[in-house]
């Protein structure tokens, strides 16, 4: 089995209880970071990586929501979720680094949490950033390599368990590749000893 599937079978596999395991740093850690990214989403907005839809009830009510993500599991979760909170949602499964969308057809793409994931980081923000409309935005959240000492020597042990059995990378920072994209960055902000990071990036 390749490791693509082999990544898609374990996220697949913990779909189920992924809320439950994580409502704790949910609380604590992240929660903020998803209404700081959320609520800046305008027009026909798409995220990728949408998970269990842990960031639906921060969209703002016009906006046109389509969630893409490579688990059929976290797809369907999302979708129950979306139900639940009234919401109209396109969901579908796909790979972040091969969007089933035209160019230039989003005013704004969000990931949360997940590009940590992603085999490669680089494809998945090339790919965000061709179905972005020129002057779209593009809006993210991710745990990174923490600008604390202590903190991030931790990290760079825990990647060598996690990356091998859940393709999670601590120790990455999208910011470094965002750069060298083509975007204008509006707005940073690093939280949690820096191993938060939250971006607010225009596409040129």
């Amino acid at each position: 089995m390749r490791r693509r599937d082999r990544l898609i079978d374990y996220w697949d596999d913990r779909a189920s209880g992924y809320d439950r395991r994580t409502a704790s740093a949910e609380r604590r850690l992240l929660g903020t970071s998803r209404r700081w990214v959320c609520r800046r989403a305008t027009g026909q907005t798409l995220e990728v990586a949408v998970g269990t839809g842990l960031n639906l009830p921060h969209y703002p009510a016009d906006v046109q929501l389509s969630g893409v993500d490579w688990s059929p599991r976290m797809v369907h979760a999302a979708g129950r979720r979306a139900a639940d909170l009234g919401r109209t949602v396109a969901l579908a499964a796909a790979d972040a680094t091969a969007l089933p969308f035209a160019d230039a057809r989003f005013d704004t793409v969000v990931c949360t949490f997940a590009l940590c994931c992603v085999p490669d980081e680089r494809a998945a923000l090339t790919e965000a950033l061709r179905v972005l409309r020129p002057g779209g935005s593009l809006l993210l959240a991710d745990h990174i390599v923490a600008s604390h000492p202590l903190l991030r020597a931790a990290q760079h042990v825990v990647d060598l368990v996690s990356v091998p059995l859940q393709g999670e990378h601590y120790t990455r920072r999208p910011l470094h590749t965002l750069r060298r994209l083509d975007v204008e960055v509006l707005a940073t902000e690093r939280l949690s000893y820096g191993a938060i990071e939250r971006v607010h990036a225009r596409r040129a």
